[in-house]
Protein backbone atom coordinates (compact mmCIF):
# COMPACT_ATOMS: atom_id res chain seq x y z
CA UNK A 1 0.00 0.00 0.00
CA UNK A 2 2.99 2.36 0.74
CA UNK A 3 4.22 1.90 -2.65
CA UNK A 4 1.33 3.67 -4.47
CA UNK A 5 2.05 7.04 -3.55
CA UNK A 6 6.02 6.29 -4.33
CA UNK A 7 5.13 5.28 -7.84
CA UNK A 8 2.35 8.53 -8.25
CA UNK A 9 5.31 10.52 -6.78
CA UNK A 10 8.13 9.26 -9.62
CA UNK A 11 6.02 9.00 -12.21
CA UNK A 12 4.99 12.29 -11.83
CA UNK A 13 8.29 13.74 -11.57
CA UNK A 14 9.39 12.07 -14.54
CA UNK A 15 6.44 13.18 -16.67
CA UNK A 16 7.24 16.64 -15.32
CA UNK A 17 10.59 16.55 -16.18
CA UNK A 18 10.47 15.52 -19.56
CA UNK A 19 7.19 17.23 -20.74
CA UNK A 20 6.61 14.61 -23.16
CA UNK A 21 3.43 12.72 -23.30
CA UNK A 22 3.79 10.66 -26.53
CA UNK A 23 3.23 6.28 -25.65
CA UNK A 24 6.91 5.52 -25.21
CA UNK A 25 7.58 8.45 -22.68
CA UNK A 26 4.40 7.20 -20.78
CA UNK A 27 5.63 3.76 -20.72
CA UNK A 28 8.97 4.51 -19.67
CA UNK A 29 7.78 6.64 -16.79
CA UNK A 30 5.45 4.37 -15.66
CA UNK A 31 8.58 1.69 -15.75
CA UNK A 32 10.87 4.05 -14.12
CA UNK A 33 8.08 4.54 -11.53
CA UNK A 34 7.64 1.27 -10.58
CA UNK A 35 11.18 0.28 -10.08
CA UNK A 36 11.90 2.99 -8.17
CA UNK A 37 8.75 2.58 -5.59
CA UNK A 38 9.64 -1.39 -5.46
CA UNK A 39 13.49 -0.79 -4.89
CA UNK A 40 13.40 2.42 -2.68
CA UNK A 41 10.20 2.03 -1.26
CA UNK A 42 11.22 0.57 2.24
CA UNK A 43 13.04 4.09 2.50
CA UNK A 44 9.60 6.08 3.24
CA UNK A 45 8.01 3.12 5.43
CA UNK A 46 8.46 4.93 8.65
CA UNK A 47 6.57 8.15 6.79
CA UNK A 48 2.85 8.48 5.76
CA UNK A 49 4.07 9.28 2.63
CA UNK A 50 0.58 10.19 1.52
CA UNK A 51 1.12 13.08 3.94
CA UNK A 52 2.99 14.49 1.13
CA UNK A 53 -0.25 14.99 -1.07
CA UNK A 54 -1.41 17.67 1.71
CA UNK A 55 -1.94 21.18 -0.28
CA UNK A 56 -0.70 22.52 2.73
CA UNK A 57 3.08 20.82 2.36
CA UNK A 58 2.86 21.51 -1.26
CA UNK A 59 1.88 25.22 -0.57
CA UNK A 60 4.87 25.11 1.95
CA UNK A 61 7.21 23.15 -0.18
CA UNK A 62 6.77 25.75 -2.94
CA UNK A 63 7.55 28.56 -0.45
CA UNK A 64 10.67 26.62 0.60
CA UNK A 65 12.04 26.52 -2.92
CA UNK A 66 12.45 30.66 -3.53
CA UNK A 67 14.17 30.69 0.05
CA UNK A 68 16.36 28.00 -0.57
CA UNK A 69 17.61 29.41 -3.86
CA UNK A 70 17.98 32.20 -2.45
CA UNK A 71 20.35 31.34 0.76
CA UNK A 72 22.16 29.06 -1.65
CA UNK A 73 22.59 32.17 -3.88
CA UNK A 74 23.79 34.19 -1.07
CA UNK A 75 26.11 31.24 0.15
CA UNK A 76 27.92 31.35 -3.41
CA UNK A 77 28.64 34.99 -2.96
CA UNK A 78 30.08 33.88 0.29
CA UNK A 79 32.02 31.94 -1.05
CA UNK A 80 32.90 33.34 -4.09
CA UNK A 81 34.17 36.42 -1.92
CA UNK A 82 36.82 34.12 -0.13
CA UNK A 83 38.07 32.35 -2.92
CA UNK A 84 39.05 35.88 -4.67
CA UNK A 85 39.82 37.73 -0.96
CA UNK A 86 43.82 38.20 -1.31
CA UNK A 87 43.99 36.96 2.24
CA UNK A 88 41.57 33.61 1.59
CA UNK A 89 39.56 34.25 5.01
CA UNK A 90 38.55 31.12 5.83
CA UNK A 91 38.47 29.14 9.18
CA UNK A 92 37.16 25.90 9.01
CA UNK A 93 35.68 23.29 11.45
CA UNK A 94 32.82 21.04 12.40
CA UNK A 95 30.18 22.92 14.59
CA UNK A 96 27.21 21.01 16.14
CA UNK A 97 23.65 21.88 16.30
CA UNK A 98 20.87 20.56 17.94
CA UNK A 99 17.35 20.37 15.28
CA UNK A 100 13.76 20.41 16.34
CA UNK A 101 12.65 18.27 13.39
CA UNK A 102 11.62 14.99 14.47
CA UNK A 103 11.13 12.99 11.04
CA UNK A 104 14.07 11.24 9.64
CA UNK A 105 12.40 12.69 6.18
CA UNK A 106 12.71 16.17 7.50
CA UNK A 107 16.10 15.50 9.29
CA UNK A 108 17.39 14.39 5.82
CA UNK A 109 15.97 17.33 3.79
CA UNK A 110 17.78 19.98 6.20
CA UNK A 111 21.01 18.03 6.10
CA UNK A 112 20.94 18.04 2.14
CA UNK A 113 19.59 21.56 2.23
CA UNK A 114 22.63 22.33 4.38
CA UNK A 115 24.79 19.89 1.93
CA UNK A 116 23.69 21.90 -1.02
CA UNK A 117 24.34 25.55 0.48
CA UNK A 118 28.21 26.38 -0.35
CA UNK A 119 30.75 26.72 2.37
CA UNK A 120 28.85 24.11 4.22
CA UNK A 121 28.45 20.23 4.49
CA UNK A 122 26.50 17.70 6.88
CA UNK A 123 28.75 14.97 8.35
CA UNK A 124 26.92 13.17 10.74
CA UNK A 125 22.80 12.86 12.19
CA UNK A 126 22.90 11.65 15.40
CA UNK A 127 19.35 11.74 17.05
CA UNK A 128 18.42 15.66 16.68
CA UNK A 129 21.69 16.66 17.06
CA UNK A 130 23.70 17.57 13.29
CA UNK A 131 27.43 18.05 12.67
CA UNK A 132 27.96 20.52 10.01
CA UNK A 133 31.45 21.05 8.69
CA UNK A 134 31.68 24.97 7.84
CA UNK A 135 34.35 26.54 5.60
CA UNK A 136 34.25 30.01 8.01
CA UNK A 137 33.48 28.91 11.59
CA UNK A 138 33.20 32.40 13.27
CA UNK A 139 35.31 33.06 16.43
CA UNK A 140 32.83 34.40 18.65
CA UNK A 141 29.89 32.01 18.83
CA UNK A 142 29.94 29.04 16.85
CA UNK A 143 26.91 27.49 17.80
CA UNK A 144 24.55 30.05 17.54
CA UNK A 145 25.73 31.09 14.44
CA UNK A 146 25.40 27.65 13.18
CA UNK A 147 22.01 27.69 14.32
CA UNK A 148 21.15 30.81 12.33
CA UNK A 149 21.92 28.06 9.47
CA UNK A 150 19.33 25.48 10.72
CA UNK A 151 17.24 27.73 11.20
CA UNK A 152 17.09 29.67 7.62
CA UNK A 153 15.96 25.92 6.67
CA UNK A 154 14.02 24.47 9.85
CA UNK A 155 10.54 26.21 10.58
CA UNK A 156 9.88 25.79 6.58
CA UNK A 157 10.87 21.92 6.96
CA UNK A 158 9.11 21.52 10.01
CA UNK A 159 5.77 22.81 7.96
CA UNK A 160 6.43 20.55 4.83
CA UNK A 161 7.32 17.15 7.12
CA UNK A 162 5.87 17.31 10.54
Amino acid sequence: MNKIPQFLLAFATWMLLTWSFSIQNIVGGAIAGLVSAFLFGDIFQRENLWQIFNPRRVFWALVYIPVFLWLCLRANIDVLYRVLHRDLPINPGIVRVKTELKTEMGKAFLANSITLTPGTLTVDIVGQTLYIHWINVPAEDPETEARNIVMSFEPYLKRIFE
